[in-house]
């Protein structure tokens, strides 16, 4: 048995903070009885939102999936969008229920990670897990070894304290130059903002690897590709969870 806002979002219908809310409200019913948070159900019993029985079994799926999007600067990462611009949702197969495993912003460019597994997105992008992101960061402007040392040592943001595991530099000429720096954690906009602390600007942002998945030189803009057994596997043992584990 699962905590019935797990069974929902998982079933598609909206976010478990969504349910909690709906549940808070008395809007659902589990086999014909109001739920209360903390509540739990099987996925077969008969679960009413408004009194409309919803389909919890429709994304049932045994085997995780992992997908891969090289998103393009200017796609947007949420699903819906009052000013049509293009979805990173858009371009995944309509089989499956996608949750995305971290976001990038509008204007950075990259790899992008989707799951039929609830679970495993919400630990892979829970702080605890520290699992790594490597970013090319082209950075405008001359940066100085005290720079670089100040940048792996860290700095005090509006936010908390941050820091890269590494910068390396990665070639360039004139006034930009590009570096690949990784950090254990995926607060937002968190590159560039390091970057502007030091009064620096990031002209291009790329993420080129989330824990051992690499964004692949073949994969252009906006295609997608399904992971390997093997892969899948990784980012399962990475966060201790087993592959038949169901969404």
């Amino acid at each position: 048995m699962d905590r019935i806002q797990k069974l929902i979002a998982g079933a598609g219908y909206g976010s478990r903070r969504w349910v909690e809310h709906l549940i808070e409200q008395k809007r659902i019913e589990i086999n014909n009885k109001t739920a209360n948070l903390g509540d739990k159900a099987k996925i077969t019993d008969n679960i009413k939102i408004d009194g409309r029985k919803i389909n919890l079994t429709r994304y049932q799926e045994t085997q995780t999936k992992v997908i891969m999007l090289n998103k393009q600067a200017g796609v947007i990462c949420s699903n819906k969008d009052t000013q049509g611009r293009k979805s990173a949702f858009d371009f995944l197969p309509k089989t499956s229920r996608w949750v995305m495993i971290g976001r990038l912003d509008l204007n950075t460019s990259g790899l992008l990670l989707f799951t039929n597994n609830g679970e495993l997105a919400n630990r892979l992008m829970h702080p605890s897990s520290e699992i790594e992101r490597e970013y090319a960061v082209r950075v405008l402007g001359q940066v100085k070894p005290q720079d670089l040392k100040q940048l792996t040592d860290g700095i005090d943001l509006a936010d908390g304290f941050a820091k890269f595991k590494h910068v390396v530099t990665a070639g360039g000429q004139g006034a930009n130059r590009w570096y690949k720096v990784v950090l254990k954690q995926g607060r937002k906009r968190e590159v560039r903002r390091l970057w502007e602390a030091l009064n620096f600007k990031v002209s291009r942002l790329i993420r080129i690897r989330f824990g051992e998945i690499r964004l692949p030189n073949s994969l252009r803009a906006n295609q997608i590709d399904y992971l390997s057994h093997k892969q899948v596997k990784s980012l399962l043992a990475a966060v201790n969870l087993k592959q038949q584990n169901n969404n």
